[in-house]
């Protein structure tokens, strides 16, 4: 299978995050694509390729403009302000506070534009989320030429940034950006299965009200796990989009058949909805051992589930989400891939 990447990623490399309480080393780290490479070459996936630069390409389509700018001027300007340390968000418009107003101060819209406060932002961030849509647009353009499946590298992650908010370490949903890029290429209806132990709040908010675009989303329940405001079994779509939102809310310690349950009901609906290309929001840390999340998947499941990937019968884009920089990640994305290649 063809991967793509560029180095262009690991110029996000931020110093803080908020973790219970404290400022601690991101898990959302550069350690994490390194790894996965590492275990790509030694188990010969196949050829690694640099995506095109293609600039904001994509990104309008999806991503609110003055978001955009917030983002493309964020550290220039705080910078200029003489801030000493990382943007992190310490105010929202939240439930008693007015949300239709973008303050002025700079403080008030980083704390506008976010929706979580684990999040910093660092130099290399702008830069490196351009690279990561990139590559999101590189591997589905490969597949809508030649079928079959390809992964794109993608740091830093997607999923759970909206319209026009960040978090969750996502700045450009790379997953909806790859969609709706297939769309205008004339695929008529496009599946995203998100596979991440944490919902894919942002991609569940921009085509919420759509019926072109499936998504479906098998994750921690909400009431116990981030981003806990999305992502319940009830949530199903507005408008056109009714019926084309299917959550899949699942317990702590959940294991892989009650997970494997749930991937086979949504792919039997993905095939309901008669998806021609399947994008799948790999995050890896449905894994035992990952350390911010509380499923129990083994690394010899990853490839199970890759092979019942490939017997859904069509294109599929993967682009990385979560799993953290545990040593298992590389050997658990490259299963999934692996058992696709196989199944």
């Amino acid at each position: 299978m063809l991967t793509f990447h560029t180095a262009d990623t690991q110029l996000r490399h931020p110093r803080s995050e908020l973790h219970g309480g404290q400022l601690v080393t991101p898990f959302e780290c550069p350690e994490r694509v390194e790894i996965i490479l590492a275990r790509i070459h030694a188990a010969a996936l196949g050829e690694v390729r640099e995506p095109e630069r293609r600039g904001l390409d994509g990104v309008l389509e999806i991503h609110d403009s003055a978001y955009v700018e917030f983002l493309e001027t964020l550290w220039e300007n705080w910078q200029a302000e003489g801030h000493g340390g990382e943007p992190i968000p310490s105010i929202w418009p939240a439930r008693t506070l007015r949300g239709d107003r973008i303050p002025e101060n700079l403080e008030g819209r980083l704390g506008y534009y976010a929706l979580a406060a684990e999040t910093s932002v660092c130099a290399g961030t702008f830069r490196a989320a351009l690279a990561s849509k990139d590559i999101a647009l590189a591997a589905t353009d490969q597949v809508l030429a030649h079928g079959g499946g390809a992964f794109g590298l993608c740091r830093p992650p997607g999923h759970h940034a909206a319209r026009d908010q960040f978090g969750g370490y996502c700045f450009f949903n790379n997953a909806a950006i790859a969609a709706q890029h297939a769309r205008d290429q004339g695929v008529a209806r496009v599946a995203i299965l998100d596979v991440d132990f944490h919902h894919g709040n942002g991609t569940q908010e921009i085509f919420y009200d759509r019926d072109d675009v499936l998504f479906a989303s098998i994750h921690g329940d909400p009431a116990l796990e981030f981003p806990y405001y999305l992502g319940y079994a009830d949530e199903t779509g507005s408008g056109r989009g009714e019926g084309f939102t299917l959550n899949y809310p699942l317990a702590p310690g959940t294991d892989y058949p009650r997970w494997r349950q749930a991937l086979e009901d949504a792919l039997a609906r993905i095939q309901a909805f008669g998806a021609e290309l399947l994008i799948v929001s790999l995050g890896v840390d449905t894994f035992a051992q990952d350390p911010i999340s509380s499923f129990t998947l083994a690394s010899e499941d990853f490839s199970d589930y890759g092979g019942l990937l490939k017997r859904a019968g069509l294109p599929t884009v993967f682009l990385l989400e979560g799993g953290y920089a545990v040593e298992e990640i590389g050997v658990n994305v490259v299963n999934v891939l692996s058992g696709f290649d196989a199944g």
